[in-house]
């Protein structure tokens, strides 16, 4: 079809394009102001070149999701993530067919079963939270949550323990693991020969990412040499012992390495910052807070010790977790277990990212591919949920009670 009118975009510079207009404190913002200048659902930027396009029309997110004509391009910070996370599963590229082997090995991993599985790790974990802060009088919210993840990961994915509420100092993995991850993303907004030229941040880099796969590749081992790997039923039990159903193939360790590091670099983050932000917005709205306090007290009294089963019976404060498209909070992508969800290229080499923001319709349809990276990338139900209007949120909760996924 000939293309009958210009994509359009904002005035920018020679050679920077707009690059300098994206504010790097708050690129999201500004790509949601952009679209809110734009009803076509559609737009583009050039930056330093490289020409963007941002689509937020559900039927134009749908077609970029034809894998005929579209792929996931793993391009920077990304690309410079494979340093350390190879092709694990949000690293691989669309050619590398181990990704499509670990995908189908580790599905089951994700049942409600297996939930119920790892519920006695991620209860010992959360009992070090609370007992952390029994003694504290003060707490850093967000590095505790980030603490919470990356120890529950760990132990329910690999049964390792970095204990870290019990030292002030990180494992010295997860300090590695928090350097390389600045160190990527400072190398994003870098000219490559600057990097090349910062001879000692390269080499700290490289020690660092050496620190992480030399424990992984020991835990691995470890396992291996305990029982062969695959009796402990938790992702390295798993990925150890189990082949791919459709063609048989088994994952190396050195791919099984890539996939633990993943967990743990994707994992953590998005459920640190839903947790911290959950916090801070239950302490601004009181009275959603005295409705989790009354469903705490009322299925956990005293000092009664939670089970899968209690868990499973909570409504308010599932609903306060849950993913809601009017809050810019952490966003939740429809993240085929790394797959798909970092936008997409063209096979003519243009770069496609799928942007969902509240544009006269509330979210994308279920099911489409939206970055995990750009707020308000939500999934939504087929019964799509109203905004609560302010001060009425307490009606709202009640209404949309047996709707689906819905927030405060």
């Amino acid at each position: 079809m000939p293309v009958t009118r210009s994509i359009p975009a904002p005035q920018g510079l020679p050679l920077l394009g707009n690059t300098l207009q994206v504010p790097a404190h708050a690129p999201n913002a500004y790509f949601e102001k952009l679209a809110a200048e734009h009803d076509e659902g559609i737009y583009q930027l050039d930056l330093l070149g490289r020409r963007v396009l941002f689509v937020y029309d559900p039927d134009l997110v749908a077609e970029v999701c034809d894998e005929t004509r579209f792929y996931k391009g793993i391009d920077p910070p990304l690309s410079i993530v494979r340093d350390f996370a190879g092709d694990g599963l949000f690293t691989a590229r669309h050619d590398e067919p181990v990704w499509g082997h670990a995908h189908r090995i580790l599905m089951p991993a994700f049942s409600q079963r297996s939930m119920k599985t790892y519920f006695p790790q991620m209860l010992e974990v959360a009992q070090a939270l609370a007992a952390k802060w029994a003694v504290s009088d003060e707490v850093d919210v967000p590095a505790d949550m980030t603490r919470l993840t990356l120890d529950t990961i760990s132990l329910t994915g690999f049964d390792y323990r970095f204990d870290s509420f019990e030292s002030p100092e990180l494992h010295p993995f997860l300090q590695a693991m928090g350097r390389a991850l600045t160190e990527a993303m400072l190398r994003d907004r870098q000219v490559p020969l600057v990097t090349r030229l910062k001879k000692k941040q390269d080499e700290a880099y490289r020690s660092d990412i050496h620190v992480m796969q030399t424990l992984v590749d020991e835990v691995i081992a470890q396992r291996r040499a305990a029982d062969g790997g695959g009796s402990a039923k938790d992702l390295l039990g798993l990925m150890l012992e189990a082949a791919d159903p459709r063609s048989g193939e088994r994952l190396s360790d050195e791919n099984i390495r890539n996939q633990v590091l993943t967990f743990l670099i994707a994992g953590h983050e998005t459920t640190s910052g839903l947790l911290s932000f959950a916090l801070y917005n239950l302490l601004r709205n009181p009275h959603v807070l005295a409705m989790a306090y009354a469903e705490v007290n009322r299925l956990l009294p005293g000092d009664t010790v939670p089970t899968y089963e209690t868990i499973m019976k909570l409504d308010v404060i599932p609903r306060v977790l849950a993913p809601h498209p009017a809050r810019g909070d952490t966003p939740k992508a429809v993240d085929e277990l790394g797959q798909g969800d970092l936008g997409r290229e063209v096979h003519q080499q243009v770069h496609v990212v799928a942007l969902a923001v509240e544009l006269g319709r509330l979210a994308l349809e279920a099911g489409a591919h939206v970055p995990h990276d750009l707020l308000h990338a939500f999934q939504v139900g087929p019964g799509e949920h109203p905004v609560p209007e302010p001060g009425r949120e307490t009606t709202w909760a009640c209404r949309t009670k047996t709707r689906g996924p819905a927030g405060f």
